[in-house]
Formats: C-alpha cells, sequence, structure tokens
C-alpha cells in the first residue's frame, strides 16, 4: 500500500475546486411544499453550487424529471434527476432509488418494468444512483445485492434524521462494504420543505468548473466527500501518518472492515489531525470527522488492496 494508492482514492490531490451540493429535494411536482424556483433559490441563498431535484417518479404525479435550467446561473447549476421508486424490497416496501444526471426525456417505466431494469436503464443514460435513506425504510444488505448497477450509498439523509430518526445509512454501508462492494457515500437532505430538514447533509464534489456535466462526471470518479458541517481541506500522507486538514473537529477516527478502529484521535479543538496507518492491512479504511456540535463529515472508502 502506498500514498499514491490511498490518495488517488480520494478527491483531495485532484485539480480543481470543492462544489457543495445537495441530490435530493422535492418540489410542488411531486410532494415538497415549494415550487422548483423557490426551493433552487433557497439553496443558492445557502451557498450550495448544484443542486439535483429529485421529484418522485411515480404515476400519481405523471412521472416528472422536474426542469430546473431556468434556475441556472453562472454560480449555481442543476441536474437533473428523480426518485425511482419501481419494485419492492423483501419487506413490501417500495424502492427508493435517487438518479442523478439523468436525461430530460428519461421514460416513464412499463407496467412490468422492474427495479433492476428501470436502474440499468438510468445508469445506461449516464447516471449517478444512490440508495436513499436506508435506515428510514430498513434496507438490508439482501435488497442491495438486487441492485448491483447502484453506485452510491445515502449515508445520511437529514430529513428522515429529522423526522423519523432514522438518517444514518452508515449501518448499510459498512456492511456491504465488507462483502466487498465497492459503493461510495453520499449526504443530502431530501427536502420537502424549508426550514429545520433543510441544509443539514451535503455532498462536496471536487471538479474544474461548475457545469453539471463536471459535477457528474466527478460523482462516476468516486471525487467527493459528505459532510454535516466539517470541512476537509487536505488529506495527505507523511511517514505513515495520515495527516487531515480540516474546520475545528473535537474527534477523528480511521475505521475499517470488520468494525476495525485503526486509528483515532479526540482533543479538545484542532484543525489538522495525524492517524498512523499501520494498522490499515486489507479491506478498506474511511475517515470520520466529528465537531463540537456532534456534527460529521466522512470520506469515501479506501481500498487497500
Amino acid at each position: 500500500m502506498t500514498a499514491d494508492h490511498i490518495l488517488g482514492q480520494l478527491p483531495f490531490a485532484a485539480p480543481g475546486r470543492f462544489w457543495r451540493g445537495n441530490m435530493h429535494m422535492h418540489s410542488t411536482r411531486s410532494d415538497g411544499a415549494h415550487g422548483v424556483a423557490e426551493a433552487c433559490a433557497a439553496y443558492a441563498r445557502e451557498g450550495y453550487d448544484f443542486v439535483a431535484m429529485t421529484d418522485h417518479f411515480l404515476p400519481q404525479y405523471d412521472y416528472p424529471i422536474t426542469d430546473t435550467r431556468a434556475c441556472r446561473t453562472d454560480r449555481f447549476v442543476t441536474l437533473a434527476g428523480a426518485e425511482l421508486h419501481q419494485g419492492r424490497l423483501s419487506n413490501g416496501e417500495l424502492w427508493h432509488i435517487t438518479a442523478v444526471g439523468l436525461p430530460w426525456n428519461f421514460a416513464a417505466p412499463t407496467e412490468d418494468e422492474t427495479a433492476a431494469e428501470i436502474c440499468t436503464r438510468a445508469t445506461e443514460a449516464g447516471a449517478f444512483l444512490a440508495f436513499a435513506h436506508p435506515g428510514w425504510f430498513a434496507l438490508t444488505p439482501e435488497d442491495t445485492r438486487t441492485l448491483p448497477m447502484v453506485h452510491a450509498v445515502e449515508v445520511y439523509n437529514h430529513g428522515t434524521e429529522t423526522g423519523q430518526m432514522r438518517g444514518d445509512g452508515w449501518y448499510l454501508t459498512d456492511m456491504v462494504l465488507n462483502e466487498g462492494r465497492r459503493l461510495t457515500a453520499v449526504a443530502n437532505d431530501d427536502m420537502h420543505r424549508l426550514g429545520l430538514g433543510f441544509g443539514g447533509g451535503w455532498t462536496m464534489v471536487k471538479a474544474d468548473v461548475l457545469t453539471p456535466e463536471a459535477v457528474l462526471a466527478a460523482l462516476h470518479a468516486g471525487q467527493f466527500y459528505a459532510s454535516q458541517g466539517p470541512v476537509i481541506h487536505d488529506i495527505r500522507i507523511e511517514d505513515d501518518m495520515m495527516v487531515v486538514d480540516c474546520s475545528p473537529v473535537v474527534t477523528a477516527a480511521l475505521v475499517g472492515s470488520r468494525a476495525r478502529r485503526i486509528a483515532g484521535q479526540i482533543t479538545e479543538i484542532a484543525t489538522r489531525v495525524r492517524l498512523p496507518l499501520a494498522q490499515a492491512t486489507e479491506g478498506y479504511m474511511r475517515l470520520i470527522l466529528r465537531d463540537r456540535h456532534g456534527r460529521h463529515a466522512w470520506t469515501n472508502p479506501v481500498w487497500l488492496d
């Protein structure tokens, strides 16, 4: 395992800058409380650089791919998206898959189209797919195996955390990672109303320019991290130590395969943490930061083979 092997799987050495985005939200085109322009403008004012409107792709809403192009500016872009619900889990719940980067003319499903078929059609059209709010509808590793084309897990969903206190998705992600599946990790709001469920989870995507195409390419390349608040400025390797420059945090940890902690550091407040890599020998590892308000940031898994 070399420094290049680790850093090549993380976005910090990649060219460009980080752009803050929310990729799970709803408007009055489905069950959201706000119109498209109002919702997008709220995110732009909050300092976000991009959003994807993911209205529910269901017959009662006429299968919308909500057009947000009129909301774009030279400092704020939008991606086409939808929340796909075709088929059901083993527990009978509808599937919830966010698809970002769909074509604007993505076709409605046929009556007998399965979850695997619509997700395959979405990925073939270039979309980036994530298992949405797994904790909320009790998604299992067995369920995820039926959709091998999905790219990521929504490891934090602010809407289901504030509404049902079931916003965590890492419980599922680590189980699936331990099976060897190389998923990445996103955080989102799942915004239906501006208020408590707004602006609490986001994904920081690194790209050369702020365009829908560049953001989508960076998502597919894994050039991002997820956050509720902490900012990761840089990660580098020095003398078998992972050195992290970040906004003020009180806890940092590297965790790995089979619930093993690789390294941890607890301090009052730090903007640089150093974590030894000696125990990072197999499987994967991921970095977790926590600030004094209990908010976290998470890197994507880094595979050690």
